[in-house]
C-alpha cells in the first residue's frame, strides 16, 4: 500500500483528535494540571506515532488500527467529559492497551505454529474459570471479577473470549487427528457447553452469548459434520428456554425489555433513562457539556452510547456504527484473503467477537433487544475489555498479512499440512 495514501486519514485523525480534546477543555470546569495536559497530549503522540509505525512494519490492513483509533478517541473524551478521574484511568488504560496490541502482533507473527497451543489455552481457560467461581467477586449480579493483591482486579472471561479463538482454531486445524475419536466435532461442543454452562453460573450472560457467536461461526464454515452444527442450534434453542425458567436475572433481563416502565423506578432505570437520553440530544445533539450523563447508571462503561447519542446527537451515534461497520468489513475481507486456515479462524473468531460484542451493547441500551451487561469495545471504560479488545485487534491485524514466510521451510520440505493450512 503506498503510504503516502495512508497518511491523509491519518493526519485528518491528529485534527480530530486536537479538536476533540481542545472542545473537552473548553466546557472543562476543573483545574488543567500539569498530569492532565501530559496524558492528553500523550494520547494524541501515541495514536499518530502507532499508525506511523504500523504503516512502516506491517504489509497487512492499515485502516482497523485507525478506525479503532477514531472509536478509542471518542470513548475517552466521553468518558472525561462525564468523570474526569475516571478518564484519566481510561486513557491510561489504552496506553497500556496500545502496547498489549503491539505485544499480540509481534508475539503471535513470531512464535512457529501457534496453532498448537490450543491444549495450553484450554488448560489456562478452565483454570481462569474454576478461579473465578472460587475465589471471584461479584459485581452488579454477576460473579465474574477476580482479584489479585489489593491492587489488580480484572474480569478473567475477557481473556477466556482471546483463549477461545485458539482453542477453536486449533481444533479445526488439527481435525483429522481426531477423527480417530467417535463424534469428533461434540468433542469441541461439549467444551464450549461446559463454558457457556460457568458463565450461567456466575450469571455473565452476555460474554456466554460471545461464545456461542465465534463458536457458532467458526462450526458452520469448517465443521464438515452438518448433523452437529444442526444440533447445536438445537441446543441452542432449548438452553435459552430452559435458561428463562431456571434463571431468575434471565426472566428479569426479558421482562425489563418487553416493558422497562413497569420498573422505571427499579430495575428498568437504565435503559429508560438511556431512551430519555438519545430522545433528548435529537439529530445534533446538546452539546458536550451541556447533557445529564449523571441520569444515566453506568454512564462510562455500559450506556456511554447514549450519552453520546445525547450530546453529540444521533448522527455521531450513526457515525459509531458505521466505523463498527467498516471494522466488521475490513475483518471479512482479511478472513477472505488470509492464505493459511488456522489464521482465517482467528480473523473470523476476532471480528464475530467485535461485531457482536458491539450489536449486544448498541442493541441493548438502545432496546432492540434485552440487555446484556457487555462493554463497548474500544469506547466503554474498563481495563479488562480494553486490553482483550486490543489483543483481538493485533491477532486481526497478524491475519492481514502475508504469512506465508512463516512456512516457507516446511513449503520447500513439502511438510505443510493441506489440511491445516490450506484453502
Amino acid at each position: 500500500m503506498d503510504n503516502k495514501l495512508f497518511r491523509r486519514p491519518r493526519d485528518l485523525l491528529l485534527i480530530f483528535e486536537i479538536l476533540a480534546i481542545a472542545l473537552v477543555f473548553y466546557t472543562y470546569e476543573g483545574h488543567l494540571d500539569r498530569q492532565l495536559l501530559f496524558l492528553t497530549g500523550g494520547l494524541i503522540f501515541v495514536i499518530y506515532i502507532s499508525n506511523f509505525i504500523l504503516g512502516k512494519i506491517t504489509t497487512g490492513d492499515n485502516y482497523i488500527f485507525l478506525i479503532v483509533s477514531l472509536l478509542l478517541t471518542i470513548g475517552v473524551i466521553t468518558i472525561f467529559r462525564i468523570q474526569p478521574e475516571t478518564g484519566i484511568r481510561q486513557l491510561q488504560w489504552a496506553f497500556i492497551g496500545v502496547l498489549f496490541f503491539y505485544a499480540t502482533y509481534f508475539v503471535v507473527r513470531v512464535v512457529p505454529h501457534v496453532e498448537r497451543y490450543g491444549s495450553l489455552a484450554l488448560l489456562i481457560s478452565v483454570l481462569l474459570f474454576l478461579s473465578t467461581i472460587v475465589f471471584g467477586n461479584t459485581v452488579r449480579g454477576a460473579r465474574n471479577w477476580l482479584s489479585i493483591g489489593s491492587s489488580i482486579v480484572f474480569q478473567p472471561t475477557e481473556f477466556i473470549k482471546i483463549l477461545l479463538m485458539f482453542i477453536l482454531g486449533s481444533f479445526y486445524c488439527n481435525y483429522e487427528k481426531y477423527k480417530k475419536y467417535p463424534y469428533t466435532s461434540y468433542i469441541i461442543m461439549a467444551i464450549i457447553y461446559f463454558f457457556v454452562l460457568l458463565l450461567f453460573i456466575q450469571r455473565d450472560l452476555g460474554t456466554a452469548v460471545l461464545f456461542m457467536a465465534m463458536y457458532i461461526a467458526i462450526q458452520f464454515v469448517y465443521d464438515p459434520d452438518i448433523k452437529a452444527f444442526f444440533v447445536n442450534l438445537a441446543l441452542l434453542a432449548l438452553g435459552s428456554v430452559v435458561g428463562y425458567f431456571l434463571f431468575g436475572h434471565v426472566r428479569t433481563r426479558i421482562d425489563i425489555w418487553l416493558d422497562p416502565w413497569s420498573y422505571v423506578y427499579g430495575a428498568g432505570r437504565q435503559i429508560v433513562q438511556a431512551l430519555f437520553a438519545i430522545a433528548e440530544g435529537g439529530f445534533f445533539g446538546a452539546g458536550i457539556g451541556f447533557g445529564h450523563p449523571e441520569l444515566i447508571p453506568v454512564a462510562v462503561s455500559d450506556f456511554i452510547f447514549p450519552v453520546i447519542c445525547e450530546e453529540m446527537g444521533l448522527f455521531a451515534g450513526f457515525a459509531i456504527i458505521l466505523l463498527y461497520i467498516l471494522l466488521i468489513y475490513r475483518g471479512i475481507k482479511i478472513a477472505l484473503e488470509q492464505e493459511y486456515k488456522f489464521y482465517r479462524m482467528l480473523a473470523i473468531s476476532a471480528t464475530v467477537l467485535i461485531s457482536v460484542q458491539a450489536f449486544l451493547n448498541i442493541g441493548g441500551v438502545t432496546k432492540l433487544i434485552p440487555m446484556t451487561g457487555i462493554t463497548l469495545p474500544f469506547m466503554s471504560y474498563g481495563g479488562s475489555s480494553i486490553l482483550s479488545s486490543f489483543i483481538a485487534l493485533g491477532i486481526l491485524q497478524v491475519a492481514s498479512e502475508d504469512l506465508s514466510w512463516k512456512y516457507e521451510r516446511e513449503i520447500m520440505k513439502g511438510e505443510v499440512n493441506d489440511e491445516a493450512f490450506g484453502k
